[in-house]
């Protein structure tokens, strides 16, 4: 899934981009190495102990200068760096959350999974155009955790 979400982003040298749900932290060092030494990765978590094993793993791996881990609500983003060029959420919402919409460049792509709390799910790709109007396109079935905060899922 990782390489099929890294693919559908079209990721390209020096670009910023936002992921929403660190986790471990290793699709952020994927994206970190495709986006290269001039790009960078911004990973929002919500748990602060997801955010501590991300950092540890990344500082390991060798991408901590190139991936900032913020811990918070994801389904806010991260406003201070916008706007991104690409943004990735590794958790189902039940509907694409504004913040984020608002914090795609103009000609940027976002990956998120919408549908029900677990099932069922599209993987759906938002393309903002250099018009701002949003496009939505269904990439098939998914199955991801809740995007849990003020604009997914409650707790």
């Amino acid at each position: 899934m990782v390489a099929i979400m890294d693919e559908a982003l079209e990721l390209e040298e020096g670009m910023s981009v936002m992921e929403i749900g660190a986790g471990s932290g290793y699709h952020a060092a994927t994206i970190a190495e495709l986006v290269g030494p001039r790009g960078h990765v911004f990973t929002i978590e919500r748990l602060e102990s997801l955010v501590q094993l991300a950092r540890r793993n990344l500082d390991l791996a060798g991408y901590s200068e190139r991936v900032t881990l913020v811990l918070g609500d994801g389904t806010v983003g991260y406003p201070d760096r916008a706007p991104y060029e690409r943004i990735l959420v590794t958790a189902a919402a039940p509907d694409i959350p504004r913040p984020l919409v608002d914090q795609l460049a103009l000609e940027g792509l976002m990956l998120i999974p919408v549908g029900d709390r677990f099932f069922p799910q599209e993987l759906v790709r938002v393309r903002k155009t250099r018009d701002g109007v949003v496009d939505r396109r269904n990439l098939g079935g998914v199955a991801f955790v809740p995007l849990v905060g003020q604009h997914g899922f409650r707790n």
